[in-house]
């Protein structure tokens, strides 16, 4: 599984982090950092994720 966010989309809103915190966080100045290919294991925790930005700015691809 890739994650891939579009940066240009994405206005650091932060629900990613609450969704999956293993995969997503926001770093000291608030912006957006991610792991691009986390463990499949957490998978329903990134489709959540996805699922909950409100600029559907997350994209998983396998």
């Amino acid at each position: 599984m890739k994650v891939v966010v579009d940066m240009n989309k994405c206005q650091d809103h932060g629900q990613c982090v609450f969704a999956a915190p293993d995969v997503f966080r926001l770093d000291e100045n608030g912006r957006l950092g991610y792991v691009g290919d986390p463990d499949d294991a957490l998978r329903d925790e990134v489709e959540e994720a996805a699922d909950v930005c409100p600029l559907q700015a997350i994209r998983i691809e396998d």
